[in-house]
């Protein structure tokens, strides 16, 4: 089964992934992992953290002359600030971080313990283990695109037409947005909360389009894949909040505007679906935990970052005095960057439930595997 775990602190030596279960035969292109984690230290509202990093993967393992061997891969991404032996305790927990619960949970007096490891910059190795599941993904056609819908509050309902001008769009973008009638805005929002000393939080889509239908299953909780779409995006730091498709706009619909009604035309070559088709696809893709082979359309919403230059009220952890939370250098919008990690950990969910439905264990065995089964649907 394909699944990564990650090692490693904010200030460590390193960040780590570590991905079984991939497949032998697959080339890695090292530039495009690289290109994603160039993407997530980029947009309006970065910290300084940005600015002292430069984010590249190292394989240190699973591959060789470029193309995987079907073992373990160790992808590690080296911290430039590494330093954490040398950084003062906090004993001042900031609402909304992990400070506070993580003291009281193991034992500690200095929240230094648990915030190097719940910080977000242990994403660069999620963004890392995405990497390698993108490529695999691109190989069968699929891609996963991540951009950010809104802002504060200023969003965007344009819909996409043509993925090739929305990346190039996003790709422009300082905000990694499709829509220019927003960015002028949310940029300003942005500048504006950060002169105040605040943070702002958004709303990210990610939509993989080219996925066959039959990926995930209905026969047990734990194997539907808009569950486990949700849990990967809900693991994601400051994410609150997941929806698939017309997501929480249902509950105020009726049956005959939220469903999408069944077509069929016969295809004259390979099909997706079968030649099943639907004009709509308030679904988000997905049906009964099983994609239904239109595109995968969730969405993450983020919350304000918690560490803030005008801190809120806190309470010293030692002398339970009252008195104003930590400032640890952090960004005023990760809404962008978070863009990047929603659309890395889908890409690898995907990746996961189309190696359980057409899995071997190497490139040429999932190829044959795929294209058996798009000949009998």
């Amino acid at each position: 089964m394909l699944y990564f775990k990650t090692a490693g602190e904010s200030h460590g030596r390193c960040l780590i992934a570590l991905v079984e279960g991939f497949p032998a035969g697959v080339v890695i292109d090292e530039a495009v992992i690289n290109n994603d984690l160039k993407r997530r230290q980029g947009g309006i509202g970065r910290g300084g953290r940005m600015q002292i990093e430069e984010d590249r993967v190292e394989i240190l393992s699973g591959v060789r002359r470029k193309v995987t061997l079907g073992g373990p891969l160790c992808l590690m991404v080296k911290n430039s600030d590494y330093k954490i032996d040398e950084l003062p305790p906090v004993t001042k927990p900031r609402p909304g971080h992990a400070d506070l619960a993580g003291a009281i949970k193991y034992h500690q007096e200095d929240a230094r313990a648990i915030l190097e490891r719940a910080s977000a910059r242990e994403t660069a190795a999620r963004v890392a283990a995405g990497g390698v599941a993108k490529i695999l993904l691109a190989h069968f056609g699929i891609e996963v695109f991540g951009y950010v819908k809104g802002v504060g509050g200023i969003s965007s309902d344009k819909k996409i037409t043509d993925m090739d001008a929305a990346r190039q769009n996003r790709d422009l973008s300082p905000m990694y947005c499709i829509d220019a009638d927003i960015e002028k805005k949310i940029t300003e929002k942005v500048q504006e909360v950060g002169a105040d000393g605040d943070s702002i939080g958004g709303v990210i889509e990610v939509i993989a389009s080219g996925v066959p239908v039959g990926l995930g299953n209905h026969t047990q909780w734990d194997l539907r894949l808009d569950a486990r779409l949700a849990y990967a995006l809900m693991s994601i730091q400051a994410i609150k909040g997941v929806e698939l498709g017309m997501g929480c706009g249902v509950a105020g619909r009726l049956g005959s505007e939220v469903h999408d009604e069944i077509f069929y035309e016969k295809p004259v070559k390979k099909s997706l679906t079968g030649g099943f088709k639907r004009y709509s696809n308030n679904a988000g893709g997905i049906e009964g935990g099983i994609s239904n082979g239109e595109p995968i359309v969730a969405r993450a919403y983020m919350k304000p970052i918690p560490t803030l230059k005008k801190p809120l009220r806190s309470v010293n952890l030692l002398t339970k005095e009252p008195l104003a939370a930590t400032y640890e250098r952090s960004d005023v919008c990760a809404v962008p960057a978070a863009s990047v990690v929603c659309e890395a950990m889908v890409a690898f969910e995907i990746a996961r439930a189309f190696l359980e439905k057409f899995g071997g264990d190497c490139l040429s065995e999932i190829e044959r595997n795929y294209e058996g089964y798009l000949s009998a649907i």
